[in-house]
């Protein structure tokens, strides 16, 4: 049996005319060779960062996967934590494919609607048992109203409830390589490991005793191939391939087909105004701006508090003066990123902008990628309500801080992941406010202050 598999697509559109015909040619020449086939995805398909995903939801994906003629899925943390609890909940309403996930509980510990703990597929004869596993953040999907278990918590107990039922173990594992080959050492018991999560690409596969790990990379610039012997119920033999999609052939069709996609997505934002603004507001990744002083605004109003930390790198363009839609926040604000309230003592808060300024200028020119930023540089950071003088002495609104007080921040949970302010993990009361994007707090606040005529 041959397994095509994709990880990480993240909306990489670019890639979809050439991979989808790649799924459907080696598809066509397995079954004519009399094979089994199955095609599957291990998470991340949807990201928001493309306006067609975020104008439909993620249903424009799941078109897509259907037209495809995918046999699984499993979620990945874009699909889990990017879209609001509803969302997440009806993803998968039109879906022509089961979805595999035994980790995720409603907040009640019922398992959700959309997801099968494992899913059987019998191909030529062959019978399959897919599991799939999502990235346990425990703490990004609590405030979502989810509940994520560790795969430990999980997996032991299913090995034993289906064991006897398939010929072919395979996990669809959205947790990352380490955690596929600590998977592959203690549980010999699965035949295939499809990996993603940490965009590692595996272009033979890995094998660890019996079970073999593959893995396509990020954004469909890769796609995957697993082929299965079997033979009497029983795995003989297993390969693992990948291909480049950039060395695919290229039809006359596919630049208008891609374009057509981001002009979709973008006209459907486009129809939603959201606020008339009186000027243009711009930003400055080298020093204050009407922008971020506005963004520092909206994250306090949104987070109910006095203080907020905000840089200006999150800022990918100006707003111009006039209607502002929801395809100008979009373009400007793309990331998966959420508020976060912060409550912290006096002392803390001290550290915590002690931090922010002996960072602030390598920071301001920092070039990095992921850990939900969509933009380029990290750039000036700015405070609302706090203010730093002789280097060392920090004001909260004209007045010396106050040690023993307890002061609340908003900023975001990104910054949680960043290695640069850690008083916000070691210490800090952290509060994540689901389910609005940055860009949604920013248009609320924006239509407030200037509704539309």
């Amino acid at each position: 049996m041959t397994i095509i598999h994709t990880n990480d697509l993240h909306s990489h559109f670019e890639h979809w005319p050439k991979l989808s015909r790649y799924i459907a040619t080696t598809r066509a020449a397995a079954l004519a060779r009399g094979e089994g086939v199955l095609v599957v995805d291990d998470g991340d398909a949807m990201d928001r960062v493309h306006p067609l995903s975020e104008a439909t939801d993620g249903q424009a994906n799941v078109d897509l996967f259907n037209a495809a003629g995918y046999d699984a899925a499993t979620i990945g943390n874009n699909e889990g934590i990017g879209n609001p609890h509803d969302t997440l909940a009806h993803l998968y309403d039109h879906a022509t494919f089961p979805v595999a996930l035994a980790n995720l509980f409603e907040a009640d510990g019922t398992r959700p609607v959309f997801a099968k703990p494992v899913v059987y597929r019998t191909v030529a004869g062959i019978r399959v048992a897919i599991i799939g596993f999502t990235a346990p953040y425990f703490d990004s999907y609590r405030p979502n109203g989810w509940s994520v278990r560790p795969v430990a918590d999980i997996l032991p107990g299913l090995l034993a409830d289906i064991r006897g039922s398939y010929d072919v173990l395979v996990v669809l594992s959205h947790l990352g390589l380490p955690t596929d080959r600590y998977l592959a050492t203690h549980y010999p018991q699965l035949d295939v490991i499809i990996g993603g999560h940490t965009h590692h690409l595996l272009p033979t596969g890995e094998t660890d005793q019996h079970t073999l790990l593959a893995a396509a990379g990020k954004y469909g610039e890769h796609v995957g191939v697993v082929t299965v012997d079997v033979a009497a119920h029983a795995v003989t033999a297993m390969r693992a391939a990948t291909v480049a999609v950039a060395d695919l052939p290229e039809e006359a069709e596919d630049a208008a087909t891609i374009a057509g996609y981001q002009a979709r997505g973008t006209a459907l934002l486009a129809a939603e105004p959201v606020a008339d603004l009186p000027q243009a507001l711009t930003i400055d990744n080298d020093g204050p701006s009407p922008l971020l002083t506005a963004g520092l605004a909206a994250i306090a109003a949104g987070g109910h508090t006095d203080l907020a930390a905000l840089n200006a790198g999150l800022f990918l363009g100006d707003l111009p003066a006039g209607v502002v839609t929801k395809a100008d926040l979009h373009r400007v604000l793309p990331h998966p990123m959420h508020l976060m309230v912060t409550t912290l003592p006096g002392t803390e808060l001290w550290r915590l902008v002690m931090e922010m300024e002996k960072n602030k200028g390598f920071l301001r020119h920092f070039h990095f990628t992921g850990m939900s930023f969509r933009g380029k540089q990290f750039g000036w950071l700015d405070y609302r309500g706090l203010t730093v003088a002789n280097n060392r002495d920090v004001y909260v609104d004209g007045e010396p801080l106050v040690p023993n007080r307890l002061y609340r921040l908003t900023s975001l949970d990104h910054y949680l992941f960043l290695p640069f302010f850690p008083t916000l993990e070691i210490v800090g009361d952290n509060e994540l406010l689901f389910p609005d994007f940055l860009r949604t707090v920013v248009g609320r606040w924006l239509a407030a202050q200037y509704p539309l005529k």
